[in-house]
């Protein structure tokens, strides 16, 4: 079977004055009647948890990134209908995230990783 790929990054952005750390994690692979991949994502430096969105996204290769989906509060909210099945993300506290890719198969090998604003 083909090896797919998935990578995460480390990045850093910047909100107003303040300085926020996005930290992602390896991604880990769990296999069973069918494979499933999970990575976290966790923001240092929130200033207003009421207002902080994460954002999930993917690019596949030699495509442009484009968003799977973001979470606020506990809510899920998806850029397209059609990625319901396919990715879902949770809450893990009001500063961490968690992403999962469903039914991981060759089609997936690219880079996903999130992203972070107060709005």
């Amino acid at each position: 079977s083909n090896l797919i790929y998935l990578f995460s990054f480390l990045s850093l952005s910047l909100d107003g004055q303040a300085q926020v750390l996005v930290e992602q994690s390896q991604v880990s692979v769990t296999k069973g009647p069918t494979t499933t991949a999970s990575m976290d994502c966790k923001v240092q430096g929130i200033s207003d948890p009421q207002y902080a969105y994460i954002h999930w996204y993917r690019q596949l290769p030699s495509k442009a990134p484009e968003r799977i989906l973001y979470i606020k509060s506990g809510s899920v909210s998806y850029d397209d209908n059609s990625y319901r099945n396919k990715y879902s993300a949770l809450n893990r506290g009001i500063d961490s995230s968690t992403f999962k890719i469903n039914n991981l198969n060759s089609n997936d090998e690219g880079t996903y990783y999130c992203a972070y604003w107060e709005y």
